[in-house]
């Protein structure tokens, strides 16, 4: 699937109007077949059931008036609550966790309900005859009674998950599990060693090159990376990309650049620039870091000082780690991608454990460094992550990350406090030191200390 469709339907998907306007077209679907039930069967087999009382025309006008009025009304009062939510979040956590708070399913499902229950009570009540040409729909009537009784579950169900939806644990756990889940379905398991290096010595150096600009501002949401390569591979070019996802690109800036510049033909311009999708905010669907980000940005809100709340920073470090460990552990893509016969066609700049812990732990450096709680549970973190490097540059990520972190407590901390977090980055140093092969037995040393 070309690479702006995917990222507009997943735009779709993850709004909180599509799913409320697909069960408002459901329900009136549901409306005009109920009356079409009715008036093919009839009403004489409600005279066979003892204990329904068959409901006149009057009646049915009032029980589908009154759950119509009541429907309406609690949708308003359920989107009333979901703004404040929103509002909540937004102003606590960063306008950046709105993202998932707009995909929450439990919030558009309720919402869904009460306005299809609506819907469907307005299409049959319109239905409705008195006098001699009488019509009431029976079985309509008993779904909408149905459909209120689903209502009321469902505002039962929304009542206890809007304050579980903003609890921060929860908050944190569904991005944390996001980044998870997305490095496992990005990544396959490390399996062998990844010659990345070899590879790129066969590409060929970009020495006369023509830019290719962009034909939009804004953040870059996904790169069809396979329709790079076939453009490349047509037109017997090497392509070189500027930016990743998640990177901000403006207008007429160079997106890639093409060699040799004499096989390019501005023809082939446009639907290279199609390959990427550029839009007005970030997207978690093809860029990880975002994911990665948002943990950063409320850990660093936690960690500022009109919060004060280390604890919120502890959990935000756990599934860094958690993140951190897929990242370790999971081959990492290649910067130059070949075509059928071999031949290198596409460099990028791809994801990689070190961009990774940069992106994460580094960035929290300078908040964590200046808490001692923070402090000694980023180390804790990074010595947990250290047990899951299957590589020797992996560690000596870690290790520069670790002195680093040691340099900036130093100079953050004063007193008792200091004293605590030195020894714990000296015993994070020297497990480091120890080497890839030595890191797994000598894990439950540093485990047994608690930050």
């Amino acid at each position: 699937m070309n690479g702006g469709v995917g990222a507009r339907l997943q735009a779709i998907r993850s709004s909180y109007w599509f799913i409320p306007s697909i069960m408002a077209l459901l329900a009136i679907l549901l409306g005009a077949l109920m009356i079409w039930v009715d008036v093919r069967l009839g009403s004489s087999w409600i005279k066979g059931v003892s204990w329904y009382q068959q409901i006149r025309a009057d009646g049915a006008r009032e029980v589908l008036s009154t759950i119509a009025g009541s429907m309406i009304t609690v949708a308003g009062v359920v989107f009333s609550i979901t703004i404040v939510a929103l509002s909540y979040a937004s102003s606590q956590y960063g306008p950046r966790v709105l993202t998932n708070f707009m995909s929450d399913r439990g919030n558009t499902i309720t919402l869904g309900t009460l306005i299809a229950t609506f819907l469907y009570c307005l299409m049959v009540l319109r239905t409705i005859r008195g006098g001699e040409d009488d019509f009431v729909p029976q079985y309509a009537v008993i779904v909408a009674m149905l459909l209120a009784v689903c209502s009321i579950g469902v505002l039962i169900y929304f009542i206890h998950h809007v304050p579980q939806s903003i609890h921060i644990n929860n908050v944190v756990a569904r991005i944390g599990e996001q980044l998870v889940r997305d490095a496992k379905s990005h990544f396959p398991a490390m399996i062998g060693s990844n010659d990345d290096e070899g590879l790129a010595r066969g590409v060929p150096t970009l020495l006369q090159s023509v830019s290719v600009p962009a034909a939009a501002t804004g953040y870059i949401q996904s790169i069809d990376h396979d329709g790079l390569l076939t453009i490349a591979r047509k037109a017997d070019v090497l392509v070189r990309l500027r930016y990743r996802p998640g990177d901000f690109v403006m207008y007429g800036r160079g997106l890639a650049d093409i060699a040799p510049p004499g096989h390019w033909s501005d023809q082939r311009t446009e639907a290279l620039q199609d390959c990427f999708t550029v839009g007005n905010k970030r997207t978690p669907e093809h860029d990880l870091m975002f994911l990665v980000s948002e943990l950063v940005e409320i850990a660093a809100r936690a960690l500022s000082p009109g919060v004060n709340d280390p604890m919120t920073a502890v959990t935000c470090l756990d599934w860094l780690g958690a993140g951190g460990t897929e990242f370790a552990t999971r081959e990492m893509p290649q910067s130059a991608r070949q075509d059928d016969t071999g031949v290198a066609r596409l460099i990028a700049d791809p994801d990689s454990f070190a961009f990774f812990v940069d992106q994460g732990f580094g960035r929290l450096r300078q908040y964590a460094s200046a808490d001692v709680i923070a402090a000694l549970h980023w180390l804790r973190v990074v010595g947990e992550l250290a047990a899951s490097c299957r590589t020797p540059d992996q560690i000596n990520v870690l290790q520069e990350e670790a002195t680093l972190f040691g340099e900036q407590a130093a100079a953050s901390l004063e007193g008792p406090n200091a004293r605590k977090v030195d020894q714990r980055a000296s015993e994070l140093q020297a497990l480091l030191a120890r080497g890839i092969r030595k890191i797994d037995a000598a894990q439950t040393d540093w485990l047994g200390g608690s930050a």
